[in-house]
């Protein structure tokens, strides 16, 4: 995906903050911060979001998570953290390279909007 703003990112076109890489999957800072700790993992092989996932490609989420889980870790997140996805333009969705939110370093409340 030439356009795709998170494969620019992940061949190195654009640069990020990298905190995690592995055959499957990267991570990064996100430049817009909604909590202390916001990390965006994202699976290096472009599908547009949770919508597009099927049986060949769902493997990918499996990979984020246990990513997810290391980089929770590593960035200290113990007593707890969030991780949330949009699905598509009405659910807020503004890049459409499947991608979840690694949220943590604050107590947040039960209530996401």
């Amino acid at each position: 995906m030439s356009e795709c703003i998170f494969c620019k990112i992940i061949a190195g076109e654009i640069p990020s903050q990298k905190v995690y890489e592995n055959e499957y999957v990267y991570a990064f800072r996100d430049i817009s911060p909604q909590a202390p700790v916001h990390i965006l993992v994202v699976p290096k092989e472009h599908v547009e979001s949770v919508a597009n996932l099927s049986a060949e490609n769902s493997y990918m989420v499996a990979k984020c998570f246990e990513a997810i889980a290391e980089v929770a870790k590593s960035e200290g997140l113990v007593e707890g953290f969030r991780v949330i996805t949009n699905s598509g333009k009405a659910a807020g969705q503004t890049v459409f390279h499947l991608h979840f939110h690694l949220l943590g370093g604050k107590i947040m409340g039960e209530s996401l909007i």
